[in-house]
């Protein structure tokens, strides 16, 4: 009998003592949920400003082909330039846009070519991400040597050559905020340069050859209403 009262005085006080312990514990720490992640959106819509470098060289039957000037048509000349244009992102991975540029080409020691090269075209493009992949075609207008002195005469334009078009595609990659560097192959067409050769004895000859132009370039743009790249949660 003295033994089931100790044990019933023993289950009174430890069903006391439980609660209290239970309200004597810490709560347990709340944990805030990890962040969503974000991913940047780069966006393409807007005006760039910017220039270029690179080479210009003549095709295969221009004026620059072997024999004509003595020079070889794989022979390139440096080209630097500006271009403006303005593009618009859309459907929403591509983009389309409108550029005009110039490039002067360094030809001072050539008698008979293209002092310059300039174009607007329109482009259109695919991004993923920072990156864009374009083409791009339209018009295109070169500042020829109309008349100079080779060989003892005189060539003088009668027509051509100057109007004609382009073709060409490049990657351009957004590396900062405001700015995107581009690579770029660019094909310049005119058609046929006549001409007329007076040589010194007063002999004219009308004379004819195509005036084109391959280009790779390398450029760098400022572009405007970007902002900060908006970020999508995933």
């Amino acid at each position: 009998m003295k033994n089931f009262l100790l044990g019933t005085v023993a289950l009174i006080a430890l069903g006391a003592t439980v609660p209290a312990l239970a309200a004597d514990m810490a709560a347990r720490p709340y944990t805030k949920a990890a962040p969503a992640a974000y991913a940047p959106i780069y966006n393409w819509t807007g005006y760039y400003i910017g220039g270029h470098v690179g080479g210009a060289f003549g095709g295969s039957d221009n004026i620059l082909a072997p024999g004509f000037t003595g020079t070889s048509s794989n022979d390139g000349v440096f080209m630097g330039g500006v271009q403006v244009g303005y593009d618009h992102q859309f459907a929403p991975n591509w983009v389309l846009g409108l550029e005009a540029n110039y490039s002067f080409l360094d030809t001072n020691s050539d008698p008979f070519v293209n002092r310059g090269l300039g174009s607007v075209t329109g482009r259109l493009g695919y991004t993923w991400g920072p990156a864009l992949l374009y083409v791009k075609g339209g018009y295109a207008w070169a500042d020829s040597r109309l008349t100079n002195g080779f060989g003892g005469g005189t060539f003088s334009s009668t027509g051509g050559g100057r109007d004609g078009y382009t073709v060409g595609g490049g990657l351009e990659y957004l590396f900062a905020q405001n700015w995107s560097g581009k690579v770029e192959y660019q094909y310049y067409d005119f058609g046929t340069q006549n001409a007329l050769f007076t040589s010194g004895a007063g002999v004219v000859t009308a004379v004819g050859f195509r005036n084109d132009e391959h280009t790779v370039k390398a450029g760098i743009n400022y572009r405007f209403n970007l902002g900060a790249p908006a970020a999508a949660r995933y």
